[in-house]
């Protein structure tokens, strides 16, 4: 079974850190693209940082960079996301994303809640 499994969210005061994880089954996830997105409530779902296949190239939304860090262990099928600073405006469901060539396939979690507040 093709699934992605998100864990780590949370409610975290402002300042705060957590790591999400998101565990991957069913697919040849070393061959994958992995991001992270979020979605706050009335906003549309956006992409937070995404790493390539190898590790070998990150990218972050500009609002967290400095202060996110994606990982992937691909002996793990695991892709982390190190969240720091957390401040209210991070306030989200987190969903893991696995994509193949731009497309041809993609694999979405069901998503992990992220509140920042105090």
């Amino acid at each position: 079974q093709v699934q992605l499994v998100e864990s780590g969210g949370g409610l975290v005061q402002p300042g705060g850190s957590l790591r999400l994880s998101c565990a991957a089954s069913g697919f040849t996830f070393i061959s994958y693209t992995m991001s992270w997105y979020r979605q706050a409530p009335g906003k549309e779902r956006e992409l937070v940082a995404a790493i390539t296949t190898f590790g070998g190239s990150t990218n972050y939304a500009d609002s967290v960079k400095g202060r996110f860090t994606i990982s992937r262990d691909n002996a793990k099928n695991t892709v982390y996301l190190q969240m720091n600073s957390l401040n209210p405006e991070d306030t989200a469901v987190y969903y893991c994303n696995g994509n193949y060539r731009g497309g041809v396939h993609e694999v979405w979690g069901q998503g992990t809640l992220v509140t920042v507040s105090s």
